[in-house]
C-alpha cells in the first residue's frame, strides 16, 4: 500500500502526541442561515482520567476503558493485533472480509470523498473527521503490524484508544462511498473498527451494547419496554385513537397467518404513539390482513447491531425471523425506522437461511400502493402547510427507495418542497450509526455542533421563504432515529420556538389528511 502523507496530523502525531489533537472552535464551524447559537462548552478536566479525550475532547465511549499502568497498555495493544488478525482472517471475519479487503486496498488516495461528508464540512474541514482520515489510520497499523502478527514501536496503546474513539466521529451514511470513484466503502470500514473493538476487546458505547442489544435481548426491547409493557401500551394506543378520530380500532397482535408481521421501532411506541397509530389506522382503512408481534425482541425492530457488532446482530435478526417464522407470517414489513431497514431487509441477507429466509420489505411502497389505489379518502388541502422532507440513508442511500415517499407527499401535501441536495445525496441528520441515542457527558454537543450542522442548515434552507415563526412547517422524517436526531437540532438551536419548524413521521401526514378524521392528527405547538 502507498503512504500517505496527511495535511495536518500524520500517523506518527496520532501515536505520539500527548496533548488533545483536534480543538473545534465555534467560528470555524460551518455558516448556519441562524443567529443565536448556542456557545461551545470545555470538557470537565476530570473526565481524561478514565476516559479518551486526547482526540478532540469529545467522548462517545462512555466505559472508563483507559488503561492506567504500562501492564494495562500492553494488554491492550496484545487484544487489538489479536482482534486484527481475526478481522483479516476469513474464517473469523464471515460477514463482510471481503469488501473490507477490497476498500482497504484500493483507495487512490484522491480524497473525492471528502467534501461528500457532512461532518468534515461541518467541522471545518477538520483533517481528522475526513473520511480517509480513519481507514488511512488502519491501514498504517495493518502495516507496521503485518496485518497483528508483529508489534511495532508506532502501534501503542494512545493509537488505538484514539482509533476506537474516533470510529465514533462517523455516522456511516455512506456519503462518501456513494462518491467515490470506484467505490472505497468508509463507512464499511468504520464499522468493522467498531467491531474489532467490540467483539474482542469488550469496549462500545454503553447506548449500543449494554442498554443497546444487551437490554434488547434481555427484557424484549433496546427501551427496556417489555411483553407487559408493550400490551399496555397497545391499549393505550386503541383508546386514543378512538378519543381522536373516533374510530373503534382492535389492534391485531400475535395474529397466526396474518400476511404481514409489522415491526416498528420500539421508541415510537414510547416517544411518538401517534406513529404506531397511524399506521393501525391506514392498514385497517386499506383492509390489510396484518399482526404485530407481543414476543420478546419482536415488538422493537431496531437492531443496534448493526451499527458496531456481528454476534449481537445476527442474534437480533434471528429473533426476528423466528417469530415471523412461528407466526406463519408472509412477509415482514418494516415501519418507519432506516436502520431496521439495512439491518432485516439487507444485512440479514447474509445470515438467513432455509424457513428463516422470509420475505421482508419496506413500507414505504406498500403505503404508496395504499394512496395510489385510492383506498384512502383523502384531502391535501387539510395538509396545506409548508412541508419538506428528510431522506433517511439506509432506506434512500443504501437501499434506493426514493419516489414512493415523495410521490406521497406530492399527491397529499400541497406545500411539499424539496431539501437541497436531496434523495440518495441527502444529507445525514446526524443521529446516525447510533449517535441518535447516545447522550453520555458532552456526545450530544459534538452530534448537535458537527454532525447533525449539514442537516439543520437544509431544514433552513428549504423553508427560507416562511421562516417566520408564525407559519407553522413540517419536516417528514419516515425514520424513528432520525427523527430523534431532529427534534434534539430543533431543541438545542431553539428553532422551533425561533422558525415555527416541527417533526414527525409520514404516515401521520396521510392521517391527517383522512376526510373522515375531523381532528387535526398532526399536532404543531
Amino acid at each position: 500500500m502507498v503512504d500517505y502523507i496527511f495535511n495536518f496530523i500524520s500517523f506518527e502525531d496520532f501515536s505520539e502526541i500527548d496533548k488533545q489533537l483536534v480543538r473545534i472552535r465555534q467560528n470555524e464551524l460551518s455558516h448556519l442561515p441562524f443567529s443565536g447559537e448556542p456557545d461551545l462548552t470545555e470538557p470537565n478536566p476530570e473526565w481524561g482520567e478514565k476516559y479518551v479525550t486526547e482526540l478532540d475532547g469529545y467522548i462517545a465511549i462512555d466505559v472508563p476503558w483507559k488503561p492506567q499502568t504500562k501492564e494495562e497498555e500492553e494488554e491492550l495493544v496484545n487484544k487489538f493485533l489479536s482482534g486484527l488478525r481475526k478481522l483479516l482472517d476469513k474464517e473469523s471475519n464471515w460477514t463482510f472480509l471481503q469488501p473490507l479487503l477490497l476498500s482497504l486496498e484500493y483507495c487512490a488516495r484522491c480524497q473525492t470523498c471528502s467534501e461528500a461528508c457532512p461532518i468534515y464540512i461541518a467541522s471545518g474541514r477538520k483533517e481528522i473527521y475526513n473520511p480517509n482520515f480513519r481507514s488511512e489510520i488502519l491501514r498504517k497499523i495493518i502495516k507496521e503490524t503485518k496485518g497483528g502478527k508483529k508489534r511495532s514501536k508506532k502501534v501503542n496503546a494512545k493509537t488505538i484508544t484514539r482509533l476506537a474513539e474516533l470510529s465514533y466521529r462517523c455516522t456511516i451514511c455512506r456519503r462518501c462511498t456513494q462518491t467515490c470513484p470506484i467505490g472505497v466503502d468508509n463507512g464499511l470500514i468504520t464499522r468493522e473498527i467498531r467491531k474489532l473493538f467490540s467483539q474482542e476487546l469488550g469496549i462500545a458505547p454503553t447506548a449500543l451494547h449494554k442498554s443497546g442489544t444487551v437490554q434488547h435481548l434481555e427484557k424484549g426491547s433496546s427501551t427496556g419496554l417489555t411483553p407487559e409493557g408493550f400490551s399496555d401500551i397497545i391499549e393505550f394506543i386503541e383508546e386514543d385513537i378512538e378519543e381522536r378520530t373516533g374510530k373503534k380500532i382492535k389492534i391485531p397482535v400475535d395474529e397466526k397467518g396474518a400476511d404481514i408481521l409489522l415491526i416498528h421501532n420500539a421508541g415510537e411506541y414510547l416517544s411518538w404513539p401517534e406513529n404506531v397509530a397511524a399506521f393501525a389506522i391506514i392498514f385497517e382503512e386499506a383492509g390489510l390482513d396484518w399482526t404485530l408481534s407481543s414476543d420478546m425482541v419482536g415488538y422493537d425492530a431496531v437492531n443496534y447491531g448493526v451499527w458496531y457488532d456481528d454476534v449481537q446482530l445476527s442474534r437480533i435478526a434471528l429473533k426476528h425471523a423466528e417469530i415471523a417464522h412461528k407466526l406463519d407470517v408472509n412477509r415482514i414489513v418494516v415501519g418507519e425506522c432506516g436502520h431496521a431497514h439495512k439491518a432485516i431487509t439487507v444485512i440479514a441477507d447474509r445470515i438467513f437461511v432455509d424457513e428463516y429466509n422470509i420475505p421482508r420489505e419496506s413500507c414505504l411502497p406498500l403505503l404508496w400502493d395504499i394512496v395510489r389505489k385510492k383506498k384512502l379518502n383523502l384531502d391535501p388541502e387539510k395538509n396545506n402547510f409548508p412541508v419538506t422532507l428528510h431522506d433517511p440513508c439506509n432506506v434512500v442511500r443504501l437501499m434506493g427507495i426514493v419516489e414512493p415517499q415523495r410521490r406521497i407527499l406530492n399527491e397529499i401535501c400541497p406545500q411539499f418542497r424539496e431539501m437541497h441536495p436531496n434523495g440518495v445525496y441527502n444529507y445525514c441528520c446526524g443521529g446516525g450509526s447510533g449517535f441518535a441515542i447516545m447522550n453520555s457527558m458532552n456526545f450530544p454537543e459534538f452530534r448537535a455542533k458537527v454532525a447533525s450542522r449539514m442537516k439543520l442548515k437544509q431544514i433552513l434552507d428549504a423553508f427560507q421563504d416562511h421562516i417566520e415563526p408564525d407559519v407553522q412547517k413540517y419536516v417528514c422524517a419516515p425514520c424513528s432515529n432520525c427523527k430523534g436526531a431532529i427534534r434534539d437540532i430543533l431543541t438545542h438551536y431553539n428553532v422551533t420556538e425561533k422558525c415555527g419548524i416541527y417533526y414527525g413521521g409520514l404516515v401521520e401526514l396521510i392521517v391527517n389528511a383522512m376526510v373522515d378524521v375531523e381532528e387535526p392528527f398532526v399536532e404543531m405547538y
